[in-house]
C-alpha cells in the first residue's frame, strides 16, 4: 500500500500555508504558555503544550497492561507515541468534522459513507459543503459495522472519499470492535483506497481502558480518530475538540482552522483536565455515571414510537426532564436518548419517566 495524501486532499487545500502570528517568527526565549488567562492577549495558535498533556494521558492509556491497544512500533521494537504533530485542536469535535469534509471532499462530486444510526453533524456537514452521503447500515442486531459491504461499496464508487464511524455509538452506546475496525483499515490499504477512515470517539472513556485506537494514526495512514472533551471530562462548554491523524493531513487541517480558535480559558481549562489529579478524578466519574447507567437499563420495555414520543414530550412540558426522541432513526424504533445524570438527577428520572410512561400507556 501506498499512501499518498495528494491523491485524497482538494488540490487547494495542499497549496495552504498555515497563519503565521509575530511569535512564530520569533521563537527564541519564548517559554511554553502556563494555565493562565491573558485575556488581553491572543491565545497561542499552536496549543503545544495542551497538546503535549493530551498526548501524555493517550500515550499512557496505551502502554497500560490492560489496555486493549497498544503503540504500534517502529522496526527496532521501539513504541511510536503520538505527538503534537498528530493533533489539530477544534471548537469542539464538530470543526473537524466540518474541515476533513472541506479539505477531502470535492463539493457535487464526492461522496462520504455514513454507517446509521449515526451522529446526525455528519449528515449537516456533509450537506453543507454538497457531499453526497452513501449508507452501509450498522448491523441491527448487534449495532456493530459491516466490514465487507463498507469495502463493497469502496470498490463500487471510486468517488468515496470519507467513511465515518462512530465508536462508542451515538445514538448506540455500543463500542465498535476493535478486530471490525482493523478490517476495514487492512482492506482499504490492500486497496490502496485514496480516502480516510475517521473514527468518532467521543465516548471513549466510558469504554474499557485503552478502548482508543488513536495512537494508530502513526501506523495506518488512512485513519483519523476523533476526541471531545465534552463527555467523560465534563467539560462541554468549553468546547475542545481533539483530532488525530497522520502528521501529512494534521498540517494541513492546522492550516485550514482560524488562527485563533481555542481560546484562552478553553485552554486553560483543558490543561487543567489533563493533569494527573484531575484525569484520576475524570475516571472515577466515570465509573459512577456507568454504575448508574446500569440502574437505568434495568427496565424492561416494547419498542413503540407513540408511546416514546409522547413520555419524551411529556417529560419536557409537564416534568422539566429533558431527554431526546430517536424513535425516527434507523434500528432506533421506541427509543430515548437519555444522559446519565448524578444519582439524584436519575432517580427524579425513573420516578417521572415511570409515572409519565403508566398514564401514557393507560390513555
Amino acid at each position: 500500500m501506498v499512501f499518498s495524501i495528494e491523491k485524497i486532499v482538494r488540490p487547494k487545500i495542499l497549496t495552504l500555508e498555515p497563519y503565521r502570528c509575530a511569535r512564530d517568527d520569533f521563537q527564541e526565549g519564548l517559554s511554553e504558555e502556563e494555565e493562565k488567562l491573558d485575556l488581553n492577549r491572543y491565545p497561542d495558535p499552536h496549543q503545544i503544550l495542551l497538546k503535549k498533556q493530551i498526548c501524555a494521558y493517550r500515550n499512557s492509556e496505551a502502554q497500560k497492561p490492560e489496555s486493549v491497544i497498544k503503540l504500534p512500533t517502529d522496526e527496532k521494537g521501539a513504541p511510536i507515541k503520538l505527538s503534537p504533530v498528530n493533533l489539530c485542536l477544534g471548537v469542539g469535535s464538530d470543526e473537524s468534522i466540518d474541515s476533513i469534509i472541506r479539505a477531502c471532499v470535492k463539493p457535487g462530486k464526492e461522496k462520504v459513507l455514513l454507517c446509521p444510526p449515526t451522529y446526525g453533524m455528519y449528515g449537516i456537514c456533509c450537506t453543507v459543503n454538497d457531499a453526497e452521503i452513501v449508507e452501509v447500515p450498522l448491523n441491527l442486531e448487534n449495532f456493530q459495522i459491516q466490514p465487507d459491504k463498507i469495502i463493497e461499496q469502496i470498490k463500487a464508487d471510486s468517488s468515496i472519499k470519507l467513511i465515518y464511524i462512530t465508536s462508542p455509538g451515538n445514538p448506540t452506546a455500543t463500542l465498535i470492535k476493535q478486530d471490525l475496525i482493523l478490517d476495514v483499515l487492512s482492506q482499504i490499504e490492500k486497496l490502496s483506497w485514496d480516502g480516510f477512515l475517521i473514527v468518532d470517539e467521543a465516548y471513549v472513556d466510558f469504554a474499557p481502558v485503552g478502548s482508543s485506537i488513536c495512537s494508530l494514526v502513526n501506523k495506518h495512514p488512512n485513519l483519523v480518530v476523533m476526541q471531545t472533551f465534552s463527555k467523560a471530562f465534563g467539560l462541554a462548554g468549553i468546547r475542545l475538540g481533539i483530532c488525530y491523524s497522520t502528521p501529512s493531513l494534521s498540517v494541513l487541517l492546522n492550516a485550514m482552522k482560524y488562527p485563533y480558535n481555542v481560546n484562552n480559558i478553553t485552554s486553560s481549562m483543558a490543561l487543567r483536565a489533563t493533569k494527573k489529579e484531575s484525569l484520576m478524578n475524570m475516571k472515577k466519574t466515570a465509573a459512577v455515571i456507568i454504575d448508574q447507567r446500569a440502574i437505568i437499563l434495568n427496565k424492561d420495555g416494547v419498542p413503540d414510537n407513540k408511546i416514546a414520543h409522547e413520555v419524551y414530550s411529556k417529560l419536557a412540558t409537564d416534568r422539566q426532564v429533558v431527554v431526546r426522541f430517536r424513535g425516527n432513526e434507523l434500528g432506533c424504533k421506541g427509543c430515548l436518548r437519555i444522559t446519565i445524570g448524578t444519582p439524584e438527577e436519575n432517580k427524579k428520572l425513573l420516578e417521572q419517566f415511570e409515572d409519565v410512561l403508566s398514564h401514557a400507556l393507560e390513555d
